[in-house]
């Protein structure tokens, strides 16, 4: 069952419902999508569905159940917006149909609906597309091919036909001959436009079909039986290779899905067994050889390996893996044997939702395809009527003849179509956020693809994005006796405190391979540090503070590694300080790359926002690059932060971990989380989710953010510029009916071509 979720203003927010949903008896999964404002629940039984939307109120939200029988279909032979319209307008008018969506980006057909399945797939088949249930893992039709190659044949042997009308014209044999000939292309090609024209003008819209067929059958009634020809064998080449490119955008998803394997070996008792993914449940233990993909997300219980996630995060070098570590489905296993426990199903798991939101993202418009929409819109029925008029108003003031200006008007219905400019938009959207995904870069949408592209200032959050998160030893300064002795008493005092100060110093110990002695009397001195009984003697590890109140002598070293803003642990006892250990949080080894490569491409401001104070800031500042940095915020001050640099004049990123971040992500102008992968609610709420990590996907993503602004834009004005020059060589007559065809078609071929190229992009 799915509901229609309001009153959710973040990730979190789809969490809670889920977890009290999850709770009710006789819920089997619950999935609630906060970008979408979907739920989708299914129990053992309907009747426990009905206490639902009251548990979802009890939270402050409201749930409203979907009528009739929601379901997805995948459409073929769309090859412009104008299909999809006609296909919606025309099922709208069946009575059981309660909501219709049709996108013509990604080939889907959104419905809801009380009909059967093989109601709904005749009628789509009425108005001369195909259509079938799109299955969970949606593979390719044995069909599709099949059709598409009598597609191809039947272009091919009308072209033949075409040529051999044409030579025969210049023989003695009876024209007549030529013109059947002519006549056969017209119904070989011609069957579907016009069938797809009818339906289209029976359901108010006026698509390049009808445009088309009417160009077709008018060039027939005044003679121009080889024109007509022509025009119809283009049209159908046109759409046939339309059709190829705009599938290569569509296949992105596809690849991304073929990713995760239809089959897992699952562990039952001693024995292992082939499952079908769709029946592992949650706790189950699944087996992965070495070279074989992963098939479901969850957690190593036994093994070691390394895994190659490069299908999540898009980074080639492979990741070690060992018991209690996640993996991710559709991730490569590459040496040992894991066993993994199933922590995710196969409709939850990681790349699913990548793959669901990618799909949700290409469907999304940008602003400018909405602003084109609204155009062509208008555009198009007002240069329709333009063309009835130039075919009955100039004969009927005696200038020319009848069939001149209905032969203008015909060219002027052809000229009419805006494929090449509905299609500018729309393709080169869905080619970047598929080649952005394959790169391990989730971006929801073509606004914020846009919107990226003209970023002129980025935020980054410090910790655990400049920065490892994960504070590490840097040096050590020894006051008294030797590094190793000192060592030891550190690792002592510090093995038993859960601070990730203390952390990082026992870590560094265990990698010299450095011993813990034995100690007692252990005790945490609240905001100063810890101290035991070592060789009955007390030792401390602490802060300057500490060894104040101990009033030991502090040697002048300190005070110069305080300057330098690190984190110090003084390591001493009551009569003397041994040494001092320095912690610091690391710059990430590609942040400084990567934002030196942002200013190179042109962005005007780099700025680190962190808690820390003003001395440690602008020495991170330093080292990381960056130009700007505010210090001293709370987690409000960060929204504070990005509205100064909104206010003056820059179009401003936030880049944090999309939970800890949120305030500050949903003020920017565009939200881009840290590490997705593994975190639901990151890939929930920001604009832009770099499933890696690191930084250094960011680049890339402004860099195609950049290019599709700029082949859209191309992409415009081409379009624009050849409807432009065919209105002016018809004024003339300098323009045939079968050019202004080609320049249509051929516009709409390029277009789709250029857009392409982002795919091409690395």
């Amino acid at each position: 069952m799915t509901y229609n979720v309001s009153g959710m203003d973040c990730g979190a927010c789809a969490k809670t419902i889920e977890k009290a949903v999850r709770m009710l008896p006789g819920v089997q999964s619950v999935k609630v999508q906060f970008s979408t404002g979907k739920m989708k629940v299914a129990a053992k039984e309907a009747s426990q569905l009905t206490i639902i939307p009251k548990t979802v109120s009890k939270l402050g939200y409201s749930a409203v159940e979907l009528p009739g029988n929601g379901e997805t279909y995948v459409v073929e032979g769309m090859d412009c917006g104008a299909c999809a319209k006609t296909i919606e307008n025309h099922l709208r008018k069946i009575p059981e149909v309660k909501h219709i969506e049709v996108n013509f980006s990604t080939g889907k057909m959104q419905i809801d609906h009380e009909a059967d399945k093989e109601t709904i797939i005749r009628e789509v088949q009425k108005a001369g597309y195909k259509a079938e249930l799109s299955s969970k893992r949606n593979p390719s039709d044995p069909e599709e091919k099949k059709s598409f190659d009598f597609g191809s044949i039947s272009v091919a042997g009308s072209g033949i036909l075409l040529v051999l009308g044409f030579g025969l014209s210049y023989t003695e044999i009876p024209s007549l001959v030529s013109v059947l000939l002519y006549a056969l292309v017209m119904v070989i090609c011609g069957y579907k436009p016009l069938k797809s024209a009818y339906y289209a003008v029976k359901s108010g819209s006026l698509d390049m079909n009808v445009l088309m067929s009417v160009a077709a059958i008018g060039a027939a009634i005044i003679g121009e039986w080889l024109e007509g020809a022509v025009v119809v064998w283009l049209f159908s080449l046109g759409a046939m290779l339309q059709m190829r490119s705009v599938n290569r955008t569509r296949h992105s998803i596809k690849e991304l899905m073929d990713l995760a394997p239809p089959e897992a070996w699952v562990r039952k008792g001693g024995d292992l067994i082939k499952v079908a993914v769709e029946e592992v449940k949650l706790g189950d233990t699944i087996v992965v050889k070495a070279g074989d993909r992963i098939p479901l997300d969850g957690e190593v219980i036994k093994g070691e390996s390394s895994v190659n996630q490069a299908s999540i995060t898009g980074e080639s070098i492979p990741v070690d893996k060992t018991v209690n570590d996640n993996v991710f489905a559709g991730t490569v296993n590459e040496n040992g044997t894991l066993e993994i426990n199933v922590t995710k199903l196969v409709e939850d798991t990681t790349i699913a939702k990548i793959i669901e939101m990618v799909e949700e993202a290409q469907g999304k418009q940008a602003p400018t395809q909405a602003f084109i929409d609204r155009f062509t819109s208008i555009y198009t029925p007002v240069v329709f009527v333009l063309a009835l008029l130039v075919i009955a108003v100039p004969p009927f003031f005696g200038f020319g003849t009848r069939s001149e200006w209905v032969y203008r008007g015909l060219e002027l219905l052809v000229i009419a179509c805006p494929c090449a400019l509905v299609i500018s938009t729309p393709v080169a959207i869905v080619a970047a956020i598929g080649n952005a995904a394959k790169n391990g870069v989730l971006i929801k949408g073509g606004t914020s693809l846009e919107i990226a592209g003209k970023i002129s200032a980025i935020a980054f959050d410090k910790t655990g994005t400049i920065t490892e998160g994960k504070p590490k030893v840097t040096d050590i300064r020894v006051c008294s006796g030797s590094q190793e002795s000192l060592l030891e008493i550190a690792k002592t005092l510090e093995a038993y405190s859960n601070h990730p100060i203390a952390n990082s110093i026992v870590a560094y110990a265990d990698e010299l391979n450095i011993h813990q002695l034995e100690g007692d009397k252990f005790q945490s001195i609240a905001g100063k540090g810890v101290s035991a009984l070592i060789d009955g003697r007390t030792y401390f590890a602490g802060n300057v503070k500490l060894f104040n109140d101990l009033k030991v002598t502090i040697p002048p070293v300190i005070g110069d590694i305080q300057e330098q803003a690190k984190t110090i642990v003084i390591v001493g006892s009551r009569q003397a300080i041994l040494g001092v250990i320095c912690v610091e949080d690391t710059i990430r080894h590609i942040t400084v790359k990567a934002i030196q490569q942002l200013e190179a491409d042109g962005l005007k401001e780099m700025v680190m926002l962190t808690g820390d104070n003003e001395k440690t800031a602008a020495l991170m500042a330093k080292k990381s690059k960056v130009n700007r940095y505010f210090a001293n915020l709370l987690p409000e001050d960060k929204v504070t932060s990005i509205k100064k640099l909104q206010q003056e004049g820059y179009k401003t990123a936030m880049v944090g971990d999309g939970i800890n971040d949120a305030p500050a992500l949903a003020t920017a102008d565009l939200g881009i989380a840290m590490g997705g992968a593994g975190t639901d609610t990151a890939i929930e709420t920001a604009d832009i989710v770099l499933m890696a990590d690191n930084l250094e996907k960011l680049p890339f993503t402004i860099k195609l953010s950049k290019k599709a602004i700029t082949i859209i834009k191309q992409n415009i004005w081409f379009s624009i510029l050849i409807k432009a020059a065919a209105l002016v060589l018809i004024v003339p007559g300098w323009l045939t009916l079968w050019l202004a065809v080609l320049s249509d078609t051929g516009a709409a071929i390029l277009v789709i071509l250029s857009s392409l190229r982002l795919f091409k992009m690395k």
